[in-house]
C-alpha cells in the first residue's frame, strides 16, 4: 500500500497511524496538495489527501473510506470502532466532530496564509465553530474514566482527537488554552506518548501563497 500526504495534515497522520497500530506496512509518498499536486492527480482527481493506492493500484480517498477499508481488512474483532450499536454511533459521532474541527482549523490556516485580505465573518465562524466544538470534545472525554474512549484499548476517536488537538495547538495556539481543556489535554498527551504517535509525526508546514 502508498499513503499519500504529509504528517502534518491530521487526517493523513489518524491514517498512518492507524496502520501502524493495525500493523499493516506501507510506503509513505509525502507530498503536498500544493507543490505535488500534478503527482496526486492521476491517484485522485481532487488533488487532496491523504489517499491510499491499495495494492492493485485501486486509490482509496478520504480518511473516514480509508479506515472503513482498513477496519475491513482487519476484522471486527480488531477494528478500532465498535461493530454496532449506541455505542458505534457514539464513537462515530466522536470522529465526525473532531474531523471537522480539523476541517475548520485546516480552512482558518489557509485563510489566514493565503489570502492578502483575510475575509473577518469567515474567520470568526471557524473560529466560532472551532471553540465550540472543543467545548463539547472537552465535555465528552472528560466524562470517560478509561484511558480510551474505548476503555483500555485506543480506537478511531482516540486518534483523531489527538492528531487534531496537536494540528489545532500548532496552527491557531490561541485558540487552544490547555488549562481551558484539561481533559483533551491530557487524552493528547497519553496518545502523543505511544510510539506510533511519536514515529508519524512532522512540524506543520503551512503553505505559502
Amino acid at each position: 500500500m502508498i499513503l499519500i500526504g504529509q504528517y502534518d495534515s491530521p487526517f493523513v497522520r489518524r491514517v498512518a497511524i492507524a496502520l501502524r497500530l493495525y500493523g499493516i506496512a506501507f510506503e509513505h509518498k509525502p507530498w503536498s496538495t500544493f507543490g505535488d499536486a500534478d503527482k496526486i492527480a492521476p491517484y485522485n482527481p481532487l488533488r487532496r489527501v491523504p489517499t491510499l493506492v491499495l495494492d492493485d493500484d485501486e486509490a482509496l480517498i478520504e480518511s473516514t473510506v480509508i479506515l472503513d477499508h482498513l477496519d475491513e481488512l482487519v476484522g471486527a474483532e480488531k477494528a478500532m470502532l465498535p461493530r454496532n450499536g449506541a455505542e458505534r454511533r457514539r464513537h462515530l459521532r466522536i470522529c465526525a466532530l473532531a474531523s471537522g474541527l480539523g476541517d475548520k482549523a485546516v480552512s482558518l490556516l489557509y485563510e489566514r496564509v493565503l489570502r492578502k485580505e483575510q475575509l473577518a465573518l469567515w474567520v470568526e465562524r471557524c473560529q466560532a465553530q472551532i471553540a465550540d466544538v472543543l467545548k463539547v470534545l472537552e465535555a465528552e472525554r472528560a466524562k470517560v474514566t478509561t484511558p480510551y474512549w474505548l476503555g483500555s484499548r485506543i480506537g478511531h476517536a482516540d486518534v483523531v482527537v489527538a492528531c487534531v488537538v496537536r494540528f489545532t495547538r500548532e496552527a491557531h495556539p490561541p485558540l487552544f488554552d490547555a488549562a481551558r481543556y484539561p481533559a483533551l489535554s491530557a487524552h493528547a498527551e497519553r496518545c502523543e506518548a505511544l510510539a506510533p504517535f511519536k514515529e508519524i509525526v512532522q512540524p506543520l508546514i503551512p503553505p505559502k501563497g
